[in-house]
């Protein structure tokens, strides 16, 4: 029974541009692409993470059936006097579909806490957005061998909150932090069973089949020449890919690791 439910669960390859290209070189990108994908059937479904500023651009230039488009965050307030915010109802009316939040810059940088998260999540998802959502550890705590604790208090703290039909709509993305932008990648077997010990939590939490159902993508350092190894992981679904996201040949080939 478990072969036919893994065989359901979507496999992505989300590019986060981060703070990345102006308008002008993003619609470049996603028009090249989008016409490299032209011709290619991906086995995966392909997602870019944009700028703020590009989403309502890059969704009219792309084909979005398939190339799904992404805010890299999002305001934890409704509307009204934030200046400089950007909430998840005018993310979801440029046409984006899905919304990266929790991941460990803003994490770190922005001091973005589990409950700031949690309220992240909660109005992504009331505008119909699909939250991409990010857990990892730090160098020090993966040396301190903490990695399984931070993970379980970073799913605790902002999404074990959900009801199953919430839960449903959320991609998962384990990043170490100590492997982002340092050239250091995880093994294949440490990224296994770290994806893995997220699976048997959400098993505990929501059950057995809602776990098989969860994309959980990895993100740190993935790039052409590690992807296949890291994708062929049983619970490795995909990656969520910064640096190499950039360059549309790169991003094409870790799309063809499927």
């Amino acid at each position: 029974m478990g072969i036919i439910l893994s065989k359901m669960r979507k496999k992505i390859v989300a590019g986060n541009w981060k703070m990345n290209k102006t308008l002008q070189e993003g619609l470049a990108l996603a028009t090249e692409l989008n016409n490299v994908l032209t011709d290619a059937s991906p086995k995966c479904e392909v997602i870019i993470g944009t700028p703020f500023i590009h989403l309502a651009s890059v969704t009219s230039a792309v084909d979005t059936s398939k190339i799904h488009v992404s805010a890299q965050n999002c305001a934890d307030k409704e509307s009204g006097a934030y200046t400089g915010e950007v909430s998840a109802s005018m993310i979801k009316s440029t046409g984006a579909e899905y919304v990266i939040l929790g991941h460990s810059e803003r994490r770190a940088y922005y001091g973005e806490t589990h409950e700031i998260l949690k309220e992240k999540v909660r109005l992504a998802l009331k505008n119909e957005l699909k939250p991409i959502f990010c857990i990892g550890e730090s160098k020090e705590e993966r040396e301190a061998n903490k990695q399984n604790e931070v993970v379980k208090a970073q799913l605790e703290g902002s999404v074990f909150n959900l009801s199953v039909e919430e839960f449903s709509k959320v991609v998962l993305a384990y990043e170490p932090v100590w492997a982002i932008g340092t050239g250091l990648t995880a093994t294949p077997d440490q990224a296994q069973e770290i994806h893995a010990y997220i699976r048997s939590l959400i098993a505990e939490k929501y059950g057995n089949e809602v776990a098989e159902d969860t994309t959980i993508l990895y993100g740190g350092s993935c790039k052409p020449n590690n992807a296949k190894e890291l994708f062929a992981n049983p619970d490795v679904d995909g990656g969520l890919i910064g640096g190499a996201s950039l360059k549309a040949d790169d991003f094409k080939a870790i799309i063809d690791a499927f």
